[in-house]
């Protein structure tokens, strides 16, 4: 549950300028700030004066947070900056930092259990997919375009194997046939794939019509999922998958609706909404789901599920090979032999 990569916290909304807020991901208590200039800061959560959680009761100060208990205060690198009640100041203790990033509204924490810095940029999702439009083809997210659950046994590599898995469309997202593979691409971390999805819609003669969709997806590491579909309008959106421990995660989905010439806010609303509940669809799965390794695929998917299952143990800690990966080393020549 602790691969390397950006994961999102929220969105940027969630935390104003001022604003503190405390934080369990990864197995650690963090607190999050927002400093006068605006800046997105994350640090472990003890102060390293006694102890005190910044998160409960810490306040901001310039660019600077300052803890509930004494007053002392911790630069966003960490350092001390402030003890109140003397000239010095602690020149030896030192708060650990998070790399941090926002984009296109979402906040973003780079994780990576051995301590390693940032290996990629979070790009924002209107430079990913050519042809899709900028930010000002775009609706803003607003409230409708943001959905959030508590927090859940879903592993972030399950919503990762969604990329391969063209399948599950018919029968959890309804659609009306199984979609087509037209491309996929694994690069060193990320994982683009294409579909494409015939779908019937009413005209406007009422009558219903085919139309052909393409689904885009672009896989940054384990933690985001980025897609462009297009058919009737076009939705961007970001799936997130953010552990919070061994066992727990929370997930957070995006959806940015095009701007259609004629459609009003609640026809916007609505292809938001249709967006999330293809998302909750999945969730109902992801949730109750036992990883299996190996599986029992279909030859037709076997390529890609033993794909990306490789692709995906270069973010896990050497010697820690992700979800399943022990048993995915011991059962490769069972995959093999099975699909054959």
């Amino acid at each position: 549950m602790k691969p390397t990569g950006w994961f999102q916290l929220g969105w940027s909304t969630d935390l104003a300028v001022g604003d503190v807020k405390p934080l369990r991901y990864f197995g650690q208590h963090l607190v999050a700030y927002r400093t006068g200039s605006g800046r997105l800061v994350v640090l472990n959560a003890y102060c390293e004066h006694l102890g005190a959680h910044l998160g409960h009761g810490g306040s901001v100060d310039g660019e600077d947070i300052q803890c509930p208990f004494h007053g002392w205060q911790w630069s966003p690198e960490g350092r001390n900056t402030c003890i109140p009640y003397q000239k010095a100041t602690n020149r030896v203790r030192k708060i650990g930092t998070w790399a941090t990033a926002e984009r296109d509204g979402v906040m973003y924490i780079w994780h990576d259990a051995n301590g390693g810095e940032p290996l990629y940029e979070v790009p924002s999702i209107f430079d990913l997919f050519s042809g899709s439009g900028s930010v000002d083809d775009y609706h803003g997210l607003g409230e409708g375009g943001r959905y959030e659950t508590a927090e859940l046994p879903i592993h972030p590599q399950y919503a990762a194997e969604n990329g391969v898995d063209f399948a599950h469309f018919k029968y959890v997202h309804r659609a009306d046939e199984i979609p087509t593979v037209v491309n996929r691409e694994f690069g060193e971390y990320d994982f683009k794939t294409e579909l494409a999805l015939n779908f019937k819609r009413r005209g406007a003669d009422g009558e219903f019509e085919t139309v052909v969709g393409r689904t885009r997806a672009s896989l940054l590491g384990l933690g985001l999922g980025f897609s462009h579909a297009d058919g009737v309008g076009a939705i961007c959106s970001l799936t997130a998958v953010t552990p919070v421990d061994d066992e727990l995660s929370i997930l957070r989905f995006s959806t940015w609706a095009s701007k259609e010439d004629g459609e009003d806010e609640s026809r916007v609303l609505k292809r938001q909404r249709n967006a999330i509940r293809q998302v909750q669809a999945d969730i109902a799965i992801w949730e109750h789901q036992r990883y299996t390794q190996p599986p029992g695929l279909a030859t037709a998917e076997a390529a890609g599920f033993r794909a990306i299952r490789k692709w995906a143990r270069r973010f896990y800690p050497e010697g820690e090979l992700g979800h399943g990966a022990a048993e995915q080393a011991a059962g490769t020549d069972e995959l093999q032999a099975e699909n054959a």
